[in-house]
């Protein structure tokens, strides 16, 4: 029987071999941006035809076509990721004022004011101020010590 001329090519790894292993043919690895041949090649393809397929699109669209219709309404609004959204927080002045925001954000999802990605998205920034706040204090406090120690 013949062999197959899509047979896998054995691997030239291990000692004395082409590739050491554990040492890539290339540390560097690919650069940032680079496109292949095929990605190249479409794209020039495309954009000697672009009016052209834009054109076409439309025309599907406006005779019908509901998938070529609403890759053309996604493009032109995309859906929206994310918004404002509408809940009163009291002032944060310490870390001692966090659980009374946390407890209004978690009200607010009990309530179905906010989803709970858009209470852990905002308990995310409640987050960052408090550790904003404790460095503030932190910094303060060891002005003072060293004043008082004379330093």
């Amino acid at each position: 029987m013949a062999e197959s001329p899509l047979k896998k090519q054995s691997k030239q790894r291990g000692p004395g071999k082409r590739f050491e292993p554990g040492k890539s043919g290339n540390p560097a690895g690919k650069p940032k941006g680079c496109r292949s041949r095929a990605v190249m090649a479409a794209q020039a393809l495309i954009d000697g035809k672009a009016e052209e397929v834009v054109n076409k699109a439309i025309e599907l669209a406006l005779s019908g076509d509901g998938p070529v219709l609403r890759a053309i309404l996604d493009r032109l609004c995309p859906p929206r990721k994310d918004g404002p959204i509408k809940v009163t927080l009291p002032a944060i002045e310490s870390a001692a004022d966090i659980p009374a925001v946390t407890n209004v954000l978690l009200h607010a999802v009990g309530k179905g004011q906010l989803t709970p990605a858009e209470a852990q998205a905002v308990a995310g920034l409640v987050e960052a101020h408090r550790r904003a706040i404790e460095t503030a204090d932190l910094a303060e406090r060891i002005t003072k010590l060293e004043e008082f120690k004379g330093l």
